[in-house]
């Protein structure tokens, strides 16, 4: 079913908004200033030669002609040549320090940056995503739960993310099940759902974060096998036992079912409803041993870094714990929803820790520290990261990242590690 085309489509917006105006970055903002200082100066001073000429009636037309030398000799038509040979320099030494440079005004953007936004997986975290176990409702292990997870990843469409591909292979595949259709993963959903039959019967199967999962689910299921009805103190015991693995630096996804018709062969969002919820796969981002010292040494040059992700506040609270992060306020994508973009620069510039936040909310929180007066910085390397990246002063993507960031990218760093940004800030500034 085609619903949609062109530029009516998600990506079809995405690719829009990478060609959209931008504001002036902090390098023209500079070189704006430096040109409105000289044509004050030179105004200044050829309008000083005319009125002492004038005072002392000796107006001609040489004086008129020596002002107009003056003027075009205080033009700095140099200017252009010299700022292109510095910053092809300043590319050459950041190209030894392995940051590639696309645009060579991000030199001086870099350079002035006071505010890094980054995502945690892969500047703060290994990126090595692991499956660290499953558990039920009551929070004992289950493996039944991991067999559901499994079943999800391998049969959805779409592209898989990290956490699909740590499922695949870290639970062997059940070949007693038969694809039928799915639903696959978005921002708004926060969840994929995929219809496949066993045993001549029908499931609905869904994975994604629990808290969005709960929404969806009349009834849980308990070790016994028995089920339960999803009250509101039951839910507020699942509410806590989320938080407790979050504190523990675990991702978590949940996985919900529901018995469908036997001749159902199509899936439909509103049939995402009355789910019973099974449980939570968990899964390990180790954090990256580099990644305080480098941020410790970007606060040193006074750029401030935020942290923007679409995780739980547990597991980013958790994160910025372990690596004794300095970091203050925390604002989450509802939060944000709620806020105009007035509000939102205000509250934006205090707030160091972002979560649960979609992917249009990343561009929102970048335009609205520049509309505070900051010079901002976004790395990233997702399809969803493209307007963030083409919103910032200077937009920076990863090697490896996929080719829509590196496309909007003005940076791009070939090794995951904030320390290299930290070199290429001194570097832009020299």
């Amino acid at each position: 079913l085609v619903a949609v085309t062109g530029h009516a489509t998600r990506f079809g917006a995405i690719a829009a908004s990478l060609l959209s105006k931008q504001p002036p970055t902090a390098f023209e903002r500079g070189l704006h200033a430096l040109g409105m200082l000289i044509l004050r100066l030179t105004g200044f001073l050829v309008l000083m030669v005319v009125l002492s000429q004038l005072v002392y009636g000796r107006l001609s037309i040489e004086t008129f002609l020596f002002a107009v030398a003056l003027a075009v000799g205080l033009t700095p038509e140099l200017l252009p040549m010299i700022m292109t040979v510095t910053l092809a320099q300043g590319a050459m030494a950041m190209a030894k320090r392995k940051l590639v440079v696309k645009r060579l005004s991000a030199i001086h953007d870099l350079g002035a940056m006071d505010i890094l936004c980054t995502d945690k997986t892969g500047t703060l975290t290994e990126a090595r995503i692991t499956l660290a176990g499953s558990f039920d409702p009551e929070g004992q292990d289950s493996a039944e739960v991991a067999a559901l997870m499994q079943v999800n990843s391998r049969f959805i469409t779409g592209i898989r993310n990290n956490l699909d591909e740590a499922i695949v292979k870290g639970v062997p595949p059940d070949d007693g099940w038969t694809y039928i259709d799915d639903l696959p993963f978005d921002f708004l959903r926060r969840r994929a759902s995929v219809l496949a039959r066993r045993e001549g019967r029908s499931w609905l199967i869904t994975k994604g974060a629990p808290e969005q999962l709960l929404r969806i689910c009349s009834r849980f299921r308990r070790g016994d096998g028995s089920e339960g009805v999803l009250d509101a103190e039951q839910r507020r015991r699942l509410e806590a036992l989320f938080e407790a693995k979050g504190r523990q630096g675990l991702r978590l996804l949940g996985v919900a079912i529901a018995a469908m018709p036997s001749d159902c062969r199509a899936l439909r969002r509103e049939q995402e409803k009355d789910l019973v919820f099974r449980g939570c796969a968990a899964f390990l981002d180790p954090p990256k041993a580099s990644a305080t010292e480098a941020v410790d040494r970007l606060h040193a040059l006074g750029v401030k870094v935020k942290v923007i992700s679409g995780d739980a506040e547990p597991v980013v609270r958790h994160l910025v714990g372990a690596l004794e992060l300095p970091a203050q306020g925390l604002m989450t994508g509802e939060e944000i929803a709620g806020l105009n973009d007035a509000a939102l620069a205000i509250r934006a510039a205090t707030t160091d820790l972002f979560v649960r936040v979609a992917p249009e909310q990343k561009s929102r929180i970048v335009r609205a520290l520049r509309r505070a007066g900051h010079t901002v910085g976004f790395i990233g390397d997702g399809i969803n990261d493209g307007p963030a990246i083409h919103a910032g002063d200077v937009g920076i993507s990863v090697d490896g990242g996929t080719e829509v960031a590196r496309q909007a990218a003005d940076l791009i760093l070939l090794e995951h590690d904030l320390g290299v940004l930290a070199d290429g800030v001194a570097e832009g500034r020299r």
